[in-house]
């Protein structure tokens, strides 16, 4: 048994990013993880042995489509698939032995196991029971499935088993045309799978911008993805050959069904809190298995916090860093702030999406008079130059103030071109301050800064 400032109960983003903040603001801190490795699913099954598959393969398609092209001439390289998840693999390990050397660095216990709570103040890993003044629960998330969908992590995978597939498929269904389906049978489909989305809804990415999800559907089938939308999925039944998926088409209630080698489930997460004990302490749950906290991350539990995927809000690894940042500064006597209004969503695709704040269906269902500045990668001499000119950077400011409300990016490096509206809108800033800042030529961000300058008199190279 051990004395504790704070106990941190999961060492995905939120958990070891609250540790590391905790340490260093002078607490005696420990983390409770029992997995092998820590970095949670994002680090170990998530968001970057994924990047690394979609890396991999990214270049992959370049060679078939684009070195010709350039002059680039006899590439024709096969897939030794053993070899690429040793890269994976290795990619991996790199950033959970990283997180190890920092745990070290800022003398963060780390007790392997699994955590209940017996009491307030107290967590229990393995036979032994330690004590701390706060104990903050970073358990994270779970694949969620479907009614009818029994997954096997062999035939049937989540996101987890699709990243240790024993082969490529040759064909690939995937449920759900979220994030993490898209991301994952772009994967596959650059690998020569025939992959076709199902999705419940009529439109991909669920709550993005519909124009940029209209463009983005449109790329991904000029790539080979194929959809079928407005479909609810009835049952998944394994085959001698692989798996058959049965769904119903909303518009006129026909049912049809399609066979594939691996299904693949990605139908969203669930918040994961099993053998913890909050029952029994008394914790106040919120709505979809989520914990309920105050605006400080405090439960009804006096000295039990929660943060990332365990309460509510999107499930982002930068989501829950920033919670975990703030949780620490508050557990150690300071502000902690989190601005939930600015916190950016990527895909990871070719080409990327990315956005940040509102989305104009947002704003028109609250009625607020906005303007609207948009500009082609069409007109990027940069973007042009590789390949990526199809998409568009979207920017959204009030119409009066000329304050930035949201941003929506469908191209080249999308994920990192959001950053500096993230920055311009933590500060304030008007389309019209971005429009006036120089930016380099050439570079894809040039295509955000002629963005901001339609919202006034008008893009340059448009």
């Amino acid at each position: 048994m051990a004395d504790f400032d704070t106990i941190i109960i999961g060492a995905g983003p939120g958990g070891y990013v609250a540790a590391i903040r905790a340490a260093q603001l002078g607490q005696k801190v420990a983390v409770v993880e029992g997995r092998d490795t820590l970095g949670g699913t994002c680090l170990n099954v998530g968001c970057i042995p994924s990047k690394a598959l979609l890396h991999a393969t990214h270049l992959l398609h370049e060679t078939h489509e684009n070195f010709e092209k350039m002059g680039l001439m006899g590439a024709a390289p096969t897939v030794d698939w053993t070899k690429m998840q040793a890269y994976k693999a290795d990619v991996v390990q790199g950033n959970t032995k990283g997180i190890e050397f920092l745990f070290k660095k800022n003398k963060v216990t780390w007790l392997k196991g699994w955590a209940s709570i017996p009491a307030p103040g107290q967590v229990k890993v393995g036979d032994e029971t330690h004590s701390a003044k706060n104990i903050v629960i970073a358990t994270g998330s779970e694949a969620s499935s479907l009614p009818g969908v029994t997954v096997d992590e062999e035939t049937v995978v989540t996101s987890t088993g699709a990243l240790t597939l024993k082969n490529p498929p040759k064909t690939m269904v995937v449920i759900g045309a979220g994030v993490i389906g898209l991301e994952m049978g772009s994967v596959y489909a650059r690998l020569g799978a025939q992959v076709t989305v199902v999705e419940y809804l009529d439109a991909i990415t669920p709550g993005m911008d519909a124009e940029v999800a209209k463009s983005f559907e449109r790329i991904l089938k000029k790539q080979g993805l194929k959809f079928v939308l407005g479909a609810a999925v009835l049952s998944v039944a394994k085959t001698k050959s692989g798996a058959t998926v049965t769904y119903k088409l909303k518009k006129n209630d026909s049912e049809a069904s399609l066979d594939a080698d691996i299904v693949l489930v990605a139908t969203g997460r669930k918040p994961y809190t099993a053998g913890l004990g909050l029952e029994a302490l008394g914790v106040e749950m919120g709505p979809r298995g989520t914990i309920k906290t105050d605006a400080h991350f405090q439960t009804n539990i006096p000295g039990l916090y929660a943060i990332g995927d365990a309460i509510a809000g999107p499930m982002l690894a930068h989501k829950a860093e920033d919670e975990g940042m703030a949780v620490a500064e508050i557990l150690s006597g300071k502000h902690g702030h989190v601005n939930y209004n600015v916190i950016p969503g990527v895909i990871y695709t070719t080409p990327e999406v990315a956005s940040v704040g509102q989305t104009e269906e947002q704003l028109k269902a609250e009625g607020r008079a906005y303007k609207v500045g948009k500009f082609p990668f069409m007109g990027n001499a940069r973007a042009k130059a590789i390949f990526q000119a199809e998409g568009f950077v979207k920017l959204l400011a009030d119409a009066t103030t000329d304050r930035i409300l949201g941003c929506h990016i469908i191209g080249p490096a999308a994920g990192d071109l959001i950053h500096e509206v993230c920055v311009a809108m933590e500060f304030g800033a008007s389309a019209q301050d971005l429009a006036l800042t120089c930016h380099a030529h050439p570079t894809y961000s040039e295509a955000v800064r002629e963005a901001a300058l339609a919202c006034g008199d008008g893009a340059i190279h448009a």
